[in-house]
């Protein structure tokens, strides 16, 4: 990773070199497309503040490596309110041995990533409604979830559905160690086992990311 400064003249290869993500030339091309696609339906609808590489880059692709480094081969993958597809369309691209579906409960943004995964010519199937619907329908193995809602939220929205899924991977900040004591005072973790199994500085700001891992208690996670 070099300290060169970004700039508005990067290129997402660039962008990758610094902040240390290696990818491979097929990668580098389909996301560029994605951001692409993506920044220009964000001049339509509001989809993402990350509209540089660098940005892309050091928030969104940052994120969704730590969370494929965490994830097994041939899992079913539900990406819990996708907004603009983040983290699931990177994922997708990184990990293509990974069965990845997006859930976006707003109607507009549904279409718009429905959009940007035809042309990029992912088999990513989009549901344009609540993850709780899918998981009605349809069972994963893991639900990643990021910048939706503190984590009390999130556990009890799908404290009703844990036979329909194995875990949660959920990408937090600094304020993780507060929700946590929130979520516990509240009984939700009463019966879940919750882990910190990543922790990475965030680029152009103090205290750092966190991925956490929550599952039921009594399943082993190794």
């Amino acid at each position: 990773m070099t300290d060169a400064p970004p700039s508005t003249n990067d290129t997402l290869a660039q962008a990758a070199a610094r902040h240390g993500v290696e990818l491979s030339k097929k990668q580098l091309e389909k996301l560029d497309q994605y951001c692409k696609l993506l920044w220009d339906w964000n001049e339509r609808i509001n989809l993402t503040r990350h509209t540089t590489y660098d940005r892309f880059v050091s928030r969104d692709l940052v994120d969704t490596r730590v969370l494929s480094e965490l994830i097994e081969p041939g899992e079913r993958v539900l990406d819990v309110g996708t907004g603009g597809g983040v983290p699931g369309i990177p994922l997708a691209i990184l990990r293509p041995d990974v069965r990845v579906s997006l859930s976006e409960s707003v109607g507009k943004k549904a279409r718009v990533v429905q959009d940007i995964v035809k042309r990029l010519g992912l088999h990513v199937p989009v549901h344009a409604e609540r993850a709780e619907a899918v998981l009605a329908k349809r069972e994963f193995e893991t639900l990643v979830i990021r910048a939706v809602a503190p984590l009390a939220k999130l556990l009890t929205w799908f404290k009703p559905h844990w036979d329909r899924f194995g875990r949660l991977l959920v990408i937090k900040g600094p304020a993780w160690v507060e929700e946590r004591g929130e979520a516990r005072h509240l009984g939700l973790l009463r019966n879940l086992e919750l882990r910190r199994v990543a922790n990475y500085p965030i680029p152009g700001a103090e205290g750092e990311s966190v991925a956490l891992m929550i599952w039921p208690r009594g399943q082993r996670r190794d």
